[in-house]
């Protein structure tokens, strides 16, 4: 298996200091921010050494912005619109930094959909931060080091970071962990517009917006709203008060943006004052803290050479049927459970 292309990419120029890479940072240095937030993409242990110490300086001047998820089907034209989006944020005054997850090519390891590229304006915007990260192939469809890319983006400076999810199986979860507002992207005209939506996706989100509302397609995205608003109305209250509203809009013509941005500064404001975005990034600290843990033992565990070996010797025992899947496993836990003890001793 070819080597990440985020550990590729860092070995191109020479590495700063952790204070070089901070100080950079804070002065907004767009340049900086992007080379650190590759050393936390990269697996290598050296450059790991040196984003852990950059991301814990940083921490303490990130937090000041609005965190906003964004998820929604194939086709739906999450791109077109955070780039609508992304530039009525700059319009209100604010600096806008977009963590754009692509989906990790299993030759190159890099992302393959270029978000940049379909975000022509945005992206050559002096207020903005475009990064599009793979999501080496992690079930979540984020990143495994996004919420770091996004602390280090906050202590740069940007105070609206939007978080684009591939769109896959559990991203929804995942990107919900991390993030004050959820905004849900839907289609109208796409067959029954209730068939196919999880429970739980609904329930997380904060706003749903029907995108590509024009033309001849208006008259089904408003009836599209109504359906999706009655369906809102069946689940129970939000615990922080917030009443989830359906909105339509078109990336295209601009129509409903602006509604979609205030409606968006609306909910941060009742937030901030009632002191439920503070609680819920309690919360989820505690639970990254938690899923950091499980993905570190993971990899020490898939990437210890006695495991390696190990592990091939018994999976053919497994395959042949000789040994079951369970005695397999606990073989496995109890040399990696040795090995840690040696290497403590």
């Amino acid at each position: 298996m070819s080597e990440p292309q985020s550990s590729f990419i860092a070995k191109r120029k020479p590495l700063l200091a952790p204070a070089e890479y901070v100080e950079g940072i804070l002065k907004g240095n767009r340049t900086v921010l992007s080379r650190a937030i590759t050393l936390v993409e990269s697996h290598r242990a050296e450059h790991q050494a040196i984003a852990e110490e950059v991301v814990g300086a940083c921490l303490k001047h990130s937090g000041k912005s609005i965190r906003i998820g964004i998820t929604g089907v194939p086709g739906v034209g999450k791109s077109t619109f955070i780039e609508a989006f992304g530039l009525s944020l700059i319009e209100a005054g604010r600096r806008v930094a977009v963590l754009a997850i692509d989906p990790t090519s299993e030759k190159s390891r890099g992302s393959i959909l270029g978000d940049k590229t379909r975000m022509e304006k945005l992206s050559t915007h002096e207020r903005a931060f475009i990064r599009p990260s793979p999501s080496s192939g992690s079930l979540g469809g984020t990143a495994p080091k996004t919420r770091e890319a996004m602390l280090l983006c906050e202590a740069a400076g940007y105070d609206a970071v939007i978080i684009e999810t591939v769109g896959v199986g559990q991203s929804e979860i995942a990107v919900h962990s991390m993030t004050d507002f959820f905004l849900l992207l839907m289609l109208a005209g796409a067959g029954d517009e209730l068939q196919g939506i999880k429970r739980g996706i609904m329930e997380m989100a904060d706003l749903i917006a029907i995108n590509k509302a024009d033309g001849a397609n208006l008259t089904k995205a408003k009836l599209a709203q109504q359906e999706y608003q009655q369906a809102l109305h069946l689940f129970p209250p939000n615990a922080n008060g917030w009443v989830p509203k359906v909105l339509t809009c078109s990336a295209l013509t601009g129509d409903g943006i602006l509604e979609v941005r205030d409606l968006i500064f609306d909910f941060e404001k009742k937030m901030l004052e009632n002191g439920w975005i503070e609680r819920k990034r309690q919360t989820q600290a505690a639970y990254w803290l938690r899923q950091t843990l499980e993905y570190e033992l993971l990899s020490r565990f898939y990437n210890s050479e006695q495991i390696k070996a190990r592990l091939q010797e018994l999976e053919s025992a497994v395959r042949k049927g000789d040994l079951s899947p369970f005695r397999a496993a606990k073989e496995l836990l109890k040399t990696f459970y040795s090995q840690s003890l040696a290497s403590d001793e």
